[in-house]
């Protein structure tokens, strides 16, 4: 039998009910989709497997069999993706494809075919549980032993449900029940629906960049200006509790009454593993060295002072979404433009998205691939660009840097991320 026969058997072995979700992501470029979920579905009670292809606006969708799934899902691991990751109630599949094609696959509880035939109706719990032990469903059943609807350990398999979130309304998350988001039933707080849908929506975040994080040791997490903590907890609570992955997160933020409130909802919550520290990012010098930086809404330079500290920390992973982007606006001058520039809001706007796109540009070549992404709908925030940056290891070579000196020279603007990096020994130089 091949490798690429063993992987379809292995992901066949998943296809079933109580597959839970295959995600494959860190494409190669190859093809025109980023990610590549698949969930069960029943549509006219027959068994169907959804699997859902997006792109960095859109998401297409197919329904099918259970032969026609895992030829297909195999097919794209590999050819597009270079990891992929699926659970179900009885078993799980970690796969991994190095930059020069060698495929590594990690198989729990999938003996081949037969295995994954056998298991198939198979009821014990899966891997992680997103509902609390003693919390009830909205439909007043608790979901610890999987009788609430749809919950974790028993999948829906309804075609024309909700969205389906990471963290889902009727199974009662306990911090966001404290917090305030939820009820002890699991409903969303009305008012908390943009905070509820934010919080999922920095989950697929995560979830996209887990094959990046260990499963052997400790990963080193730094939030910078963590403020309340909603997505610091919602990050811990993901990765830690639902997930397994070992962990160790830092907090960080300017104000010391919110650092000493989140401390107290830590040690409530039993976030063992999740401190918090009063201090500025330029000053932080609390770690040596990180494996994932968060940085949400740090006000103007404090969003290069974070990206310049996690490139010097060798980050594997970075997650930014910027804010208040002053700096160049006060900076831009271009002839040619100048007719336009005269109008403040356009000014302030294109200052915005030049800011981010030479911070993504400076990412790239420090030996990152980098994307700018939409993290929430403009019509619940304007600060709704992300940079999510994957460590490659490798840099560009010098012509990157000509082109962007060309740029801040036509601009007359010197970039906060520009100037930390050379004044810190030149970071696109020295990253190898």
């Amino acid at each position: 039998m091949t490798q690429r026969e063993e992987l379809e058997d292995a992901v066949r072995g998943l296809l079933n009910r109580e597959l839970k979700r295959i995600t494959c992501s860190n494409p190669n470029g190859r093809g025109e989709f980023i990610k590549l979920t698949v969930r069960p579905v029943e549509i006219k009670g027959r068994l169907l497997f959804q699997v859902e292809e997006f792109t960095d606006r859109q998401a297409f969708q197919k329904n099918l069999g259970r032969d026609e799934a895992a030829c297909y899902v195999a097919g794209q691991i590999g050819s597009f993706y270079r990891n992929a990751e699926g659970f179900s109630g009885t078993a799980s599949l970690y796969v991994m494809v190095s930059k020069k094609g060698k495929m590594t696959v990690k198989m729990r509880g999938i003996s081949g075919e037969r295995a994954g035939a056998a298991k198939a109706e198979a009821r014990r719990p899966g891997p992680a549980r997103i509902g609390a032990p003693g919390y009830e469903g909205a439909n007043g059943s608790l979901t610890e032993n999987g009788s609430g609807a749809c919950g974790w350990e028993k999948t829906c398999l309804s075609h024309n449900r909700s969205r389906n979130y990471i963290l889902r309304e009727g199974e009662p998350v306990p911090f966001l029940v404290d917090l305030g988001v939820m009820t002890r039933d699991g409903r969303v707080v009305k008012g908390k629906y943009d905070k509820f849908r934010q919080i999922n929506r920095f989950l697929e975040f995560i979830e996209d960049v887990l094959p990046e994080l260990s499963r052997e040791r400790t990963n080193t997490i730094v939030d910078f200006g963590c403020g309340k903590s909603y997505l610091t907890f919602a990050m811990y609570y993901y990765l830690k509790e639902v997930r397994g992955y070992p962990i160790r997160v830092t907090g960080l933020d300017l104000k010391k009454d919110v650092i000493d409130l989140c401390s107290r909802l830590g040690e409530k919550f039993g976030f063992e593993d999740l401190r918090f520290c009063h201090g500025d990012i330029a000053g932080y010098e609390g770690a040596e060295r990180a494996d994932m930086v968060v940085s949400l809404h740090a006000c103007d330079t404090a969003t290069d002072f974070a990206l310049a500290k996690a490139v010097k920390w060798g980050a594997k992973v970075i997650l930014s979404v910027p804010c208040c982007q002053h700096e160049l606006n006060r900076q831009l001058e271009n002839e040619l433009l100048g007719p336009v520039l005269q109008y403040g809001i356009i000014k302030e706007r294109m200052a915005a998205l030049l800011t981010d796109g030479i911070r993504a540009r400076l990412l790239e070549e420090a030996g990152y691939r980098t994307q700018l992404l939409e993290f929430i709908d403009m019509e619940h925030t304007p600060k709704n660009i992300m940079i999510r940056a994957v460590r490659r290891g490798k840099q560009r070579d010098g012509g990157g840097r000509d082109e962007l000196e060309r740029l801040f020279k036509e601009l007359h603007v010197e970039p906060a991320l520009w100037r930390l990096f050379k004044e810190g020994g030149d970071t696109l130089a020295s990253c190898k």
